[in-house]
């Protein structure tokens, strides 16, 4: 195992942004963090978690995915596709390294392959950094999902005045191996400590471990058409703030702009809150916020599980249960489906 003082990460910071392009969390203004790229100056935020999630890196918030232009009757179709730069993502929590997995598991996995997404996947290298002190939101063990042993390219633990990392991948080890000049070898005896630590807090946080025994495909009509989705999607006011900071939401939509000069194509984000969520000419499938929060929640616990070997479409990390301006959020629906008597 491979180690560096934590007063002494700047460093490893230099000589990784020597030769690619290297994201950290960073502190705002506002006292939350987000991902930026670092500089010299720049500070390692000491937050939990950012804002956003990273999934941003691999499937951004807006994309330009081709252009059309017309000259008279000829019509040049422009593809924007580039090789992305080789980049680095430092400091992604477990519960977020989890989520590409499921991203991956529809833009990779299935077909056709998502060319735009690949791409990115492709050149990013990701280095995992362990919870040492989970929030009360959190509930990523749920989904057995370990915050002391973070998957990624590269796993680091910050423990006894240093950082420690593994390499777990190809590209891991190809990373560590090119900074290698300023790691130093270390025994794993701090960070076995920390990881007991780790898991201790894990196990008393107070939805560590909640039950998704009724979340089966035979129970899925019971669940659908269950009277608990009156009370919980209620209070909805369909802002969509739980799909934009949730890591495993991939949804779009594709717009067409007239830049005057021909028609440029960009795929957004979309939130199934939203009334004009995959609307058709005839009108939308899903007319009432019930039925949209209903279909949010459904994919998550029931129909991406059914169609992905029993993997959830939720990492618990715990955003939409801090940013929900009315407090709905999945852990209420798993409490009230396994509440419930008509299921």
């Amino acid at each position: 195992m491979l180690s560096i003082s934590t007063d002494k990460i700047n460093a490893l910071f230099e000589a990784i942004a020597k030769s690619e392009k290297l994201y950290i969390p960073v502190d705002s203004d506002s006292g939350k963090a987000n991902f930026e790229a670092w500089e010299k100056g720049k500070k390692l935020s000491e937050q939990l978690k950012t804002v956003r999630s990273a999934k941003d890196f691999f499937f951004p918030k807006t994309e330009h995915m081709v252009s059309y232009k017309m000259n008279g009757k000829e019509i040049t179709v422009e593809d924007p596709r580039k090789d992305v730069e080789d980049f680095v993502v430092f400091g992604v929590r477990a519960c977020d390294a989890a989520s590409f997995a499921i991203i991956d598991g529809v833009y990779l996995k299935m077909n056709p392959v998502d060319s735009y997404y690949k791409n990115r996947r492709e050149h990013g290298t990701v280095i995992t950094l362990a919870c040492n002190a989970p929030a009360q939101t959190c509930f990523c063990s749920t989904y057995k999902i370990d915050a002391a042993n973070p998957a990624g390219d590269v796993s680091c633990w910050n423990a006894d005045g240093k950082y420690f990392f593994n390499a777990n991948t190809d590209k891991g080890k190809k990373l560590l191996d090119s900074v290698k000049e300023v790691l130093s070898d270390s025994s794993d005896n701090a960070v076995e400590e920390l990881k007991k630590e780790i898991t201790g807090k894990i196990e008393k946080l107070p939805f560590a471990h909640l039950d998704l025994s009724k979340f089966k495909g035979k129970d899925m009509m019971k669940i659908f058409n269950s009277k608990i989705w009156d009370k919980v999607a209620e209070p909805c006011i369909a802002c969509g703030t739980c799909t934009y900071i949730c890591p495993t939401c991939m949804c779009f939509d594709v717009r067409d702009f007239n830049t005057g000069k021909g028609i440029r194509q960009v795929r957004c984000w979309d939130s199934c809150m939203y009334s004009d969520f995959t609307q058709m000419a005839a009108a939308n499938p899903r007319l009432t916020q019930k039925e949209r929060s209903r279909q949010r929640f459904m994919h998550k616990l029931m129909y991406y599980p059914m169609a992905h070997e029993d993997v959830f479409s939720c990492v618990g990390c715990g955003r939409c249960l801090e940013s929900c301006p009315v407090n709905m959020n999945i852990v209420k629906v798993i409490k009230a489906v396994q509440e419930s008597d008509d299921i």
